[in-house]
């Protein structure tokens, strides 16, 4: 995101691109879509959203599971919410602008794996958190 950043900032001119038919990444990050959210450059959202999810990854300890289960638990919420808006970006550059972003590609496949990393942790939360109660 830091390099689709730098584009759409007009730092840099081109974004690296692969030389595939259907890869058009200047075309995907440029268009009205990519600035219609609170009227920036939607790269800078995606690194807030990924620093928050960082955040969410770092925090407690290694018992968080079990003394902060609503760490994992948030963890997992919003990694599910971020591969669902992953996906929803991935379909929106091809059926809105017949091409694709190789980083905006990279980004969601990341994201989707972020998924099943969280899932176990916050199923274990989930079981402490339900054993209170």
């Amino acid at each position: 995101m830091g390099l689709i950043a730098l584009y759409q900032t007009g730092i840099i001119r081109r974004l690296p691109d692969l030389p595939l038919p259907l890869m058009d990444a200047d075309k995907v990050d440029a268009s009205d879509e990519a600035y219609a959210k609170l009227s920036m450059p939607d790269a800078f959202l995606c690194l807030g959203s990924y620093a928050a999810t960082m955040g969410l990854a770092a925090m407690g300890g290694k018992d968080r599971a079990v003394k902060q289960p609503w760490i994992p638990l948030a963890l997992a919420a919003k990694a599910s919410i971020d591969a669902v808006q992953a996906g929803k970006l991935t379909y929106d550059q091809w059926a809105k602008h017949k091409a694709f972003c190789i980083w905006c590609l990279i980004a969601a496949a990341a994201t989707f794996a972020t998924v099943p990393l969280v899932i176990g942790e916050a199923a274990a939360a989930a079981h402490n958190l339900a054993k209170k109660f």
